[in-house]
């Protein structure tokens, strides 16, 4: 049965990237193994969300798989064989593929039986090839994400044996990403990441964001606050008058950039002023005086 990847992520075949990716992470949490321990439903939905998103969040692989359904990978041959013209153009078929047979060999430009014949030779290493293809899924840190991390599984090998590996997973990764590592007896084994939550952060591509709750007395007058960033402590500046919610970029302190070495995104701060509680008996005067003159001001109403 074909799949519908779009049906998969549950978004329309016009989503953009950003809906793609969204809709992913979300479904991605729901059936994350980790969190559905002994659900082999579970395990194949969450194979199946991370393959619709390899799919569609690349630009290259969704084009083809617009125009060629299950057969994507195939395209480049597909494009070959139906006559693909110099300027680029090509001749288009339906992704069901159901031509007619008497014209099949012409079509293609060889002997039917020979072009049968390498069919089945075709078919046969499709085959050899899924039975070596074993998928892992993984699950780390934000901060592991941040800084790499190490993994060990143990995986079927192409001779029917168990096999125990281990794998580096490069910094930068995200939820989607895969790592490959092919065996010396042809086994192709795919650790698929899933990032998982982060009680302080959340990501979006190389940038994090954060809250930082302050006393209401330094978002009114400005300061200081510290603050753990992914890469250590910091001291971040208040700016006076700072509302709830304003945000405060920090350069260079977000996730490590992909392919780059000393590249990272930005962290976000968002500022969270909180109330002052258990307050003296001095301290509620001034505030009281505070109040007077705000409504002596014609600031407040009274």
């Amino acid at each position: 049965m074909a799949k519908d990847y779009y049906k998969v992520l549950g978004v329309s075949r016009n989503a953009d990237e950003k809906a793609v990716r969204s809709a992913f992470r979300r479904l991605a949490r729901e059936y994350h193994p980790d969190l559905n321990p002994d659900d082999k439903e579970a395990e194949r939905k969450f194979k199946e969300i991370n393959e619709a998103n390899e799919v569609l969040s690349d630009a290259d692989k969704r084009a083809k798989y617009d125009r060629y359904g299950d057969n994507w990978m195939h395209a480049d041959r597909i494009r070959e064989r139906s006559g693909a013209s110099a300027s680029g153009g090509y001749t288009s078929y339906e992704t069901t593929f159901d031509f007619d047979l008497s014209n099949l060999g012409d079509l293609l430009g060889g002997d039917l039986d020979d072009l049968f014949s390498a069919s089945r030779r075709r078919a046969r290493t499709r085959a050899r090839m899924r039975s070596q293809h074993t998928d892992v899924a993984v699950s780390i840190s934000l901060e592991e994400a941040f800084s790499g991390a190490a993994r060990t599984a143990t995986v079927a090998a192409a001779n029917g044996e168990s096999k125990r590996i281990e794998v580096t997973i490069p910094r930068a990764v995200d939820s989607g990403s895969r790592v490959h590592i092919a065996l010396d007896d042809g086994t192709q084994v795919f650790f698929n990441i899933s990032v998982l939550p982060h009680p302080r952060f959340t990501r979006e591509g190389d940038n994090l964001f954060a809250e930082l709750s302050l006393p209401f007395e330094d978002a009114v007058l400005g300061g200081e606050a510290e603050f753990r960033s992914l890469k250590g402590r910091i001291v971040v500046t208040i700016p006076p008058n700072s509302a709830s919610g304003r945000r405060i970029r920090i350069a260079g302190h977000g996730m490590p950039a992909r392919g780059a070495a000393d590249e990272y995104g930005d962290l976000y701060i968002s500022v969270k002023p909180e109330l002052p509680a258990n307050l003296s008996d001095d301290e509620r005067q001034l505030l009281a005086e505070f109040r007077r003159l705000r409504i002596e001001n014609g600031k407040r109403a009274p």
